[in-house]
């Protein structure tokens, strides 16, 4: 498989009650909080390497997912020396591509090796916690998107 000149973001949420939690995952290789993230494989479309890569990294296996307005660049060589030769010399930047997943109260979390913890949390804790701004841009648009229902439901 070869890794696709893209990454996707993903954040799972949940509403219990008109409470709303954001669930984060601390990385095992950096030690930091983020949302799901990752890349693409061959001529996978974004929307379905963010379900892969939410299986992968959490054991969700919802399918109803918003595609979010929030995107970024990322320099291409944050990545690894193999997926920019697969680039070749032209890409320079690769996009961000985000996205949300409701989930259900019962929803069971079952992170993989890449995460050594998962933490569910209400919109100031995830954002003071998350350390790329990429995750806290599309946490706000989220949880804008929530308080303003765009999503069309009353979601109690």
């Amino acid at each position: 498989m070869a890794r696709a000149p893209y990454n996707v973001l993903v954040l799972p949420y949940k509403i219990e009650k008109s409470n709303v939690q954001f669930c984060i995952f601390k990385r095992e290789d950096m030690n930091v909080w983020q949302f799901i993230a990752g890349g693409g494989e061959d001529d996978e479309r974004p929307l379905d390497a963010a379900k892969r890569e939410t299986f992968e990294e959490a054991g969700i296996t919802l399918t109803q997912f918003i595609s979010l307005t929030s995107m970024c660049h990322v320099a291409a060589n944050q990545f690894s020396e193999k997926a920019q030769k697969n680039w070749g010399d032209k890409i320079i930047v690769i996009p961000v591509y985000s996205f949300a997943v409701l989930c259900d109260s019962d929803t069971q979390i079952l992170i993989s090796d890449e995460h050594f913890e998962y933490k569910w949390c209400v919109y100031d804790e995830a954002a003071k916690l998350l350390h790329f701004d990429l995750d806290r841009i599309a946490l706000y648009e989220l949880n804008e998107r929530i308080n303003r229902n765009d999503y069309g439901r009353n979601q109690n």
